[in-house]
């Protein structure tokens, strides 16, 4: 069933994506740049969601992203 498959959500931490999906991880390393440094070296234990505010980042534009990956 659909529903049972899991989503990438704003609570997760950058580190927990990246563990369960390792696919996703070319989606951090694509926005290192507007970020301003390695995304997955500096805020690996934060939220996804506070990691996006910390960089700017569009959390929506985010999210698609990687669930789309």
């Amino acid at each position: 069933m659909a529903d049972n498959i899991k989503k990438i959500s704003p609570d997760m931490t950058v580190l927990d994506i990246v563990s369960e999906y390792k696919e996703t991880i070319d989606i951090f390393k694509s926005y290192d740049e507007q970020a301003g440094e390695c995304i997955c070296c500096e805020s690996l234990f934060e939220p996804l969601e506070k990691m996006a505010a910390k960089y700017g980042i569009d959390l929506d534009e985010l999210l698609t992203a990687l669930n789309k990956a």
